[in-house]
């Protein structure tokens, strides 16, 4: 039997560069996962609560009236919009008041939101100042972070 031995010179020099370089590899490609792996989805603003459940109102002042807005809400929705205890005297003297409140309130509750609501231009000012008073309702009941 005939064998050839050969031999095989390592010089350590280059063990150590190739060791670094492996390790170096290895840092690397870990970190390119973890700065590349997929996040985990948050909630939708939907499931976490964006309201405090309850009732909650503002004033507004009309010709020296004080006129109340009571928004009802639960933890992720508005439930409804109204006028609280609304005076015969502001109901004579405002006729807009009430009809412009029940349109504003039908699409708030759908919308869930004071944001893109449609009205009448005649009906301008008193939908913008009743939608000043449900968004100041509305800052109370909202869930601070």
């Amino acid at each position: 039997m005939s064998s050839k031995t050969k031999i095989v010179v390592l010089r350590m020099k280059e063990l150590i560069y190739t060791a670094v370089f492996l390790g170096l590899a290895v840092v690397l490609i870990t970190l390119f996962l973890i700065m590349f792996r997929p996040r985990p989805e948050s909630a939708p603003p939907s499931q976490s609560a964006a309201y405090i459940p309850g009732v909650y109102t503002s004033s507004m002042t009309l010709g020296g009236q004080n006129l109340n807005v009571e928004v009802t809400v639960d933890a992720d929705q508005i439930q409804s919009v109204s006028f609280v205890s609304l005076d015969e005297a502001v109901t004579t003297m405002y006729p807009l008041m009430q009809p412009v409140m029940d349109d504003l309130s039908a699409q708030i509750v759908q919308n869930q939101s004071t944001e893109n609501l449609s009205y009448a231009l005649e009906t301008r000012y008193t939908s913008q100042s009743l939608i000043d008073a449900i968004d100041r309702a509305l800052g109370k009941a909202k869930v601070r972070n």
